[in-house]
């Protein structure tokens, strides 16, 4: 039985680094390599966005809240993501498409910072390039969790050696095909992922009985359903779930103004026109995945009552509750292709970050203040021996079994929601915006949300609610008043922001 869902992972591997082979060849600069010279169509725009975005957290993460504490935390998260999927799309992506080719061809976040504000001693980008290091090594280190996790579960296979080989498979079809074979693969990923939770859903309520066996097991379960309590499994019963626990779990939409490996789709999209067509597709497709993984969770806990799995009574139990119903009433070769879908989380999103942090490093750090003139060539290796180290880091962040993939998320996500977010939005919709003002927004909430989550949020109280959203508020407030106390932008910089407007790209 193992062998035969090793065999169909194994498969499913091998064509995704075929992927990568197949692109390498279509790779003739730089620029090819970090954006695919802008030539995304909106299907693959808005899946590769969707699937990079979710990550291995969809299927363990979400699922496993949701099996835990019923519907307060998983519910209000997943309707913020939504939320902010829907504003992010509407607002951000035409806008930015067409400032980042306006602002000198911008091929990187901060390469449009740099370029949008003038940033002639590369402050900005130095420090926009920093904190994508940071913040995306902690991501990936999820990621390679997730799949640690995943053969540990299944096979019973050593975490460690697990995450190593899944680790090499991401870095392999990374590394060789660029952003092109990385948002093809995220695009496959993207519909395998989606296939995968949907069969499990179907599969577990036909085994639990129906809907109306599921709902009646959460409806005996004190605080499970309710929008205002959680379900308590240490104690059997209602845990309060209050209004800052709500904002908290609705803020997590806010990270999607400031996720760079989802605002590089847009910029990648051949043309601004098309993102109301891929703004549709990304919507479709993230409402139906977060509500299948959180149903996914409501069925499992009923599995769990009725004595059909096992009880998973911790955090790190629970994220595995996707993986051990799909063990339990799948068959074999069909178990490989759902469990597939972990993979296809994990690699969607970690081979967006590690491409992130390769073009910070190769593009942004190398090229533009260490070696001005560096050719294509030792930009690419660079950015590809990038690849390579942080890989290894994020491994060995990664290397506790016991990490959980939601926090390691949480704290990556708020870091780059709350020093990107309001940058993001304020150099595109005030033109008053200067450079002074980003770089205090930028390190302001950056540093915010690090200290809130790691020693303010022990405090308790108001002080527990979820890091991104007050570090959102102190950066947006720094950009406007620091930008108010400095002089106004030149008058090029503002002739720019107002041709984007009517920009035809």
């Amino acid at each position: 039985m193992n062998y035969l869902i090793l065999l169909s992972m194994a498969a499913y591997m091998a064509l995704v680094i075929g992927i990568g082979i197949y692109y390498s060849n279509k790779n003739k600069t730089s620029d090819d390599y970090f954006i695919g010279g802008r030539g995304l169509g909106p299907w693959v725009t808005a899946m590769s966005a969707e699937a990079s975005d979710m990550s291995s957290w969809l299927l363990m993460g979400l699922p496993g809240v949701a099996y835990l504490k019923g519907f307060g935390e998983a519910g209000w998260t997943a309707v913020g993501l939504i939320i902010g999927t829907y504003l992010n799309w509407k607002l951000i992506a035409a806008r930015l498409r067409k400032y980042s080719q306006v602002a000198n061809n911008s091929i990187t976040i901060p390469d449009f910072f740099s370029n949008r504000f003038r940033d002639t001693k590369h402050i900005l980008m130095t420090i926009s390039s920093i904190m994508i290091i940071v913040f995306f090594t902690v991501y990936t280190a999820s990621g390679f969790s997730a799949c640690g996790k995943l053969f540990n579960s299944i096979f019973n296979a050593d975490y460690h050696t697990a995450m190593i080989i899944c680790g090499l498979v991401i870095v392999a079809y990374t590394f060789i095909g660029g952003f092109l074979a990385a948002s093809t693969s995220d695009f496959v990923q993207g519909i395998l992922m989606s296939l995968s939770i949907i069969i499990i859903l179907v599969v577990g309520v036909v085994k639990a009985g129906g809907v109306g066996a599921v709902i009646d097991n959460a409806k005996q379960l004190p605080g499970y359903l309710d929008a205002f309590s959680t379900y308590d499994i240490a104690t059997g019963g209602k845990a309060s779930y209050g209004f800052m626990n709500i904002f908290s779990g609705l803020a997590w939409g806010l990270g999607y103004f400031g996720v760079p490996h989802v605002l590089i789709r847009f910029m990648a999209i051949n043309n601004s026109k098309e993102i109301k067509k891929s703004r549709t597709i990304a919507m479709i497709w993230v409402v139906i995945s977060l509500m299948v993984a959180t149903c996914i969770g409501f069925v499992g806990n009923a599995l769990s009552h009725q004595g059909l799995i096992p009880t998973l009574g911790t955090k790190d139990q629970s994220e595995t509750i996707f993986i051990l119903m799909t063990n339990t009433f799948l068959l074999p070769v069909f178990a490989g292709i759902v469990l597939s879908g972990i993979l296809a989380a994990t690699m969607s999103t970690s081979d967006s970050q590690l491409l992130m942090v390769s073009s910070s490093v190769g593009s942004n750090l190398y090229k533009q203040i260490f070696k001005k003139d560096a050719t294509d060539r030792q930009i690419l290796f660079v950015s590809k021996a990038t690849i390579l180290v942080v890989a290894l880091f994020s491994m060995v962040i990664a290397w506790d079994p016991n990490s959980s993939v939601f926090e390691l998320v949480s704290y990556a996500w708020a870091g780059f929601g709350a020093a990107f977010g309001p940058l993001v939005l304020f150099s595109l919709f005030w033109k008053r915006t200067t450079l002074k003002g980003a770089i205090a927004g930028m390190v302001g909430g950056g540093i915010l949300s690090i200290v809130w989550s790691l020693w303010i949020s022990k405090l308790g109280g108001i002080f527990s609610i979820y890091s991104l959203l007050p570090a959102f508020i102190f950066a947006s407030l720094l950009i406007v008043i620091v930008s108010l106390l400095d002089k106004e932008p030149s008058k090029e910089i503002q002739e720019e922001f107002d041709s984007v407007k009517d920009a035809d790209c």
